[in-house]
C-alpha cells in the first residue's frame, strides 16, 4: 500500500457526560508503516483505534482509511472496508471456545463473501503461518495464551488485509509468549501491510521504528527511532 493508509484530522471523540477521549487529533500513517500508539491508562488508545477501525464514528473531524473517506460511508459500506482491508487483533482473542482453530479462522473471513472451501483454505495456511499447522482441530481451551492470540492473529491475516491494528495483543501473555506474539507481528507484516498497535508496554513500543504518545486524549509526542 503506498500513500496514506490512515489519516485523522482533527478528530474528537466524546461520550456521554462530557468525557472526551479524543481531543483534535490529527496524525498520518503511511501505508507499510510499524506504529506503536503508547499511553497511560485512559489516555484515549483505544479509542483512537476503534475510530481508525471504522468501529466507531468520531463526534467530530476527518477520518481516511485505506483512502476512503469514514464520514461518506453507510453502516454497510464500513463493514465491507472492515472485512475486506482490515485485520483486527484484540487483548481478550475473542475466539468461540466451542469451535477449533481452524473453524474460528474460517469464521472471521465470512462477510468479505468468499466460498467457505476458499475461507478454510485460508485459514489453513494463515495458521500454518503463525506455527499452529498441527493444532487446527484444537478448541482454544485446548491451547495455551500463546496460541490463542496466534490464532487471533491468524484470523487477522488470513485475508492479507492491507492494515492490521491490534489492541494491547500482549496484555494476557507471560513476557515470552509476547515478545513471540510481537516478533510474529512484525514478521507477518513485512510483506507491505501497515500495523497500527496500542500498547502501555515500553518494551513493546521500543520494537517500533514510530511511536505516537497520547495523554489525556491529545497527542504529546510522535516520534521515530
Amino acid at each position: 500500500m503506498s500513500g496514506a493508509a490512515l489519516r485523522l484530522q482533527q478528530v474528537t471523540k466524546e461520550y456521554p457526560g462530557g468525557v472526551h477521549a479524543l481531543r483534535r487529533v490529527s496524525v498520518e500513517v503511511t501505508g507499510g508503516d510499524h506504529v506503536a500508539v503508547v499511553g497511560p491508562s485512559g489516555s484515549g488508545k483505544t479509542t483512537m483505534l476503534t475510530v481508525l477501525g471504522t468501529l466507531e464514528r468520531p463526534t467530530s473531524g476527518w477520518v481516511e482509511v485505506a483512502g476512503r473517506d469514514v464520514a461518506a460511508a453507510d453502516d454497510a459500506e464500513l463493514a465491507g472496508l472492515r472485512a475486506h482491508h482490515i485485520g483486527f487483533v484484540f487483548q481478550g482473542f475473542h475466539l468461540q471456545d466451542t469451535l477449533s482453530a481452524l473453524d474460528n479462522v474460517a469464521g472471521g473471513m465470512l462477510y468479505t463473501g468468499a466460498p467457505a472451501s476458499e475461507r478454510r483454505a485460508a485459514a489453513r495456511a494463515a495458521l500454518e503461518r503463525v506455527g499452529l499447522g498441527r493444532r487446527l482441530e484444537h478448541r482454544p481451551p485446548e491451547l495455551s495464551g500463546g496460541e490463542r492470540q496466534r490464532v487471533a492473529i491468524a484470523r487477522a491475516i488470513a485475508k492479507r488485509p492491507p492494515i492490521i491494528l491490534a489492541d494491547e495483543p500482549t496484555g494476557n501473555l507471560d513476557t515470552a509468549a509476547g515478545r513471540d506474539v510481537i516478533a510474529l507481528l512484525h514478521e507477518l507484516s513485512c510483506d507491505g501491510a501497515t500495523l497500527a498497535l496500542i500498547t502501555h508496554d515500553e518494551e513493546v513500543a521500543d520494537t517500533f521504528p514510530r511511536r505516537i504518545h497520547l495523554r489525556d486524549g491529545e497527542i504529546v509526542q510522535d516520534e521515530r527511532a
